[in-house]
This record gives structure tokens, sequence and C-alpha cells, in this order.
């Protein structure tokens, strides 16, 4: 990147900053503004600047975005308070997420028929992750009840790092069709098993390191979450170093760090939270120079076709099968079922790949899952403050059964805008409350 492409960046990200919350009242997102930016500076009339990132920064930036969501995603999902709920949490990702990536690769079977299975899996994998971020206004909205949020957005924290075995899978069994010397799906397997344990390990340790340092004082309060933040790259380096999966380090030792190191460690998260963030903004940027141009070029029926129904029935039967006999009420189950946006793990999914196969072959499989997050990004941008005000009210008696005085919400990822005091009746913001 050359010095003018870094200003021009920086300007960027110094504007979104600084108007965020005028933009955020008219439903103008991080992503949308960012996405649009990618695409005036490379294919619009803004392309004369030559605004063009290397394909070794976009891979960069997308394995280190990956690495600070999954962790601290994993890190912020509270177990011992989140135990009321479990039987529905585990309805979501063990039941409802794999038939979600079970049919959507079924469907990119039967859509496309010179995809292989690989690609098929690939976009069925990378766009079962849903990214509750995208859709503030039912995710802050004190109508719906607190434990259909809860239920939402633990969803979104885990199954982006469940789904990330697949998606690495996926890719591997596409280089291996593609490049004779590739290691294949058998040697990726082997790695997500290494990265697990070390990322167990390193996580593990460093909560406990964190929870003793926290609780003698012994940790300066301006460099303790920097302390978090090393502790998310070295879960991920450690496992490259040992030959493991770094991206399974990074969210097995999330849950690890989030399980031992309590509420004292889970105080320090946030500053991972906003680091990602920030780097986040620079991969939807990327994606929108790189991706969606060459998406909307490839476009056809098949793959609108697939975009809607990846984000109503694929996304919605799943849910409702999981969710089945656990008395939420049918406006909820369908209101669970709807709200699965599409967002920044799925981009940065499209991303690696394409870095990785490389085109032609990865170029369908991207513009599959390229289209399908940009209509998910306008379609549940749009609805989620409508339908909050609508199913709000008539989901709370049946959902209200296991909410409970003091159960905190879980805090959503920082791309959520803020409550104002007023709005949420007590001052707090919701997005910083971590228990």
């Amino acid at each position: 990147m050359s010095e003018s492409d870094l200003a021009i960046v920086a300007a960027l990200v110094f504007a979104w900053g600084t108007l965020s919350a005028r933009l955020e009242r008219f439903d103008v997102t991080a992503p949308i503004v960012f996405v649009l930016a990618g695409v005036l500076l490379t294919r619009g009339p803004l392309a004369v600047l030559s605004v063009t990132p290397a394909p070794e920064l976009v891979k960069g930036l997308a394995e280190a975005t990956l690495v600070l969501v999954l962790f601290s995603d994993a890190s912020r999902v509270g177990l011992r308070e989140l135990r009321a709920d479990a039987g529905l949490y585990a309805r979501l990702l063990g039941v409802g997420l794999p038939l979600t990536i079970g049919l959507g690769t079924l469907l990119a079977l039967a859509l496309f028929g010179g995809m292989s299975i690989w690609l098929a899996l690939l976009v069925g994998a990378a766009l079962a992750p849903t990214d509750a971020a995208l859709g503030a206004g039912m995710m802050v909205n004190p109508a719906v009840p607190a434990r259909i949020r809860r239920l939402l957005n633990v969803e979104s924290g885990l199954n982006d790092g469940i789904a990330t075995p697949f998606v690495l899978v996926a890719i591997a069994g596409a280089q291996t069709a593609e490049q004779a010397h590739a290691a294949g799906p058998g040697k990726a397997v082997a790695e997500l098993a290494v990265g697990l344990l070390i990322g167990v390990a390193v996580g593990g340790a460093g909560g406990w390191v964190v929870r003793l340092a926290r609780r003698r004082g012994w940790a300066a309060e301006g460099f303790a979450g920097a302390a978090v933040l090393g502790l998310a790259i070295c879960a991920y380096a450690c496992a490259l170093a040992l030959h493991g999966n770094g991206f399974i380090a990074a969210f097995t030792g999330g849950l690890a760090y989030g399980a031992v190191g309590g509420r004292r460690a889970a105080r320090l998260v946030p500053f991972v939270e906003e680091t990602g963030a920030l780097v986040s903004l620079l991969v939807w940027l990327a994606f929108g120079a790189v991706a969606v141009a060459a998406a909307v070029q490839s476009l056809t029926w098949q793959i609108v076709l697939y975009a809607v129904l990846s984000l109503t029935v694929i996304r919605m039967a799943p849910a409702a099968a999981a969710l089945a006999g656990a008395r939420l009420g049918r406006a909820a189950v369908v209101l669970v079922g709807w709200f699965g946006p599409r967002g920044l793990a799925s981009v940065v999914f499209a991303l690696l790949a394409l870095e990785d196969i490389g085109q032609p072959a990865a170029s369908q499989a991207v513009a599959v899952i390229t289209v399908t997050v940009l209509l998910s990004v306008i379609a549940h941008g749009v609805t989620a403050d409508p339908l909050a005000r609508r199913f709000g009210p008539r989901i709370a008696p049946a959902a209200a059964g296991a909410d409970q005085p003091g159960l905190p919400d879980m805090p959503e990822r920082r791309l959520i805008r803020r409550v104002p005091a007023a709005a949420s009746g007590t001052g707090a913001d919701p997005a910083r409350q971590d228990g």
C-alpha cells in the first residue's frame, strides 16, 4: 500500500468515526459505507486514485480479522451465566447449524451444475454463520425479550467458530482439485486437531494468569487489554508454529480464556473487540474493492435465487426444526429464523477462498457468497427495527420463561450502534455490558 492509499483509507476511517452516529440514524452502517467506498475507489469515478489492495494485504487483513473475531466472540460467551437456556443454544448450534450447512451445500450442487462438492461445501459453510452486529435495531431494542436477543447473540458469537473447520476443509479440498501440490483435506483435519489443543492450552493458561494478575493488582489498567490482544495473537501464532490451524486455536483459545478467566478477564475483551472492529472496516473496504464488482459482472439468476433461498428457507427451516418443542411460540421461532444476517465471517471466508484457491476456480463460489451478503446487509438492515417493534410485544409472554433477574445480555460486537439512555431506561451501554 502506497502512502497515498494509506492516506485515503485513514481519511475514510476518520470520517466514519466522526459521522457514524449520525449516519446510523438513517440505517447507514459501516459495512454499507466501506463496501461502497471499496467499489468507488476501484471501479467508480474515484478509480483514478488507483487504490488497489495487493493480494497479500487482503489475505493478511482477512486472517487478522478472523483471529480477533473468533477469539473475542468465543471469550465473551459467559458459560456460567448462560446455563438457563443451554438447551436452546445447543439446539441452534448442534442441530440448526449443521442442517444449514448441509442444505446450503445441497442447494449449491443443485443450482450450479459444474460446481465441485468442495466449492459447494465452501458456499454452504461460509454462509451458515450469522452476524448479529448487522441488525442493531433488533439486538438493542428493549421491545424484544432479553431471552431472544441473548439467544441470537450467543448463536452469532459461536457459529462462526463452529463453521470455520468446514470452510477450511472445503478450501483445502478445492485447492487439491486445482493444485497438485496442495496438502488436501486430510492434512487440514489434522491441523484442526492440533489447533484445538493449542488454543485450549494457551487460552486457559492466559485466562488463569489474567485473573490472578487482576485480583492481585499486578496489571496496569492501560495495558491489561493489550495483554488479551497479545494472547489472541499468541494462540494463533503458536498453532502455526506447531503446524496447527491458527483460526481454531484462536476460537478455542477464546473459549478457554473466558471459561477460566471469569468476569475479571471478560472485562478486558472489549479491547480486542475494538481492535477487531477497526480491522473489520478495512476488510469491508477490501471486500468492496476485490469481490463486489466481479460478483455483479458474473451475476446470474441462479446466484440470485441461491441468495434469496439462503436467507429464507436455508436459514429458517433448520432454525424451526431446531426450536421445535422449545415452547417459544410461532412468532418467536419465525423471528429467530429470519434474523440470520450474513456478515463479517462470510466476507472473511470469501476473501480467504479467493486468495487461497485463486481465480477462476473460486470465482463462482465467491460470487454466490458476495451477493448473499450484500442482499443480507440490505434486507436485515431495513427490517430489523420494524420487526422488533411488531413482533417484540407478541413474543414477550412466551419468551419470558427463562428470563432471570440479574442475568446479563451478552455484549454485542462493536459494530452495533449504541442505545440512547432514554431508550434503554438505565443509561447503560448494552454494547459494553460484560457482567
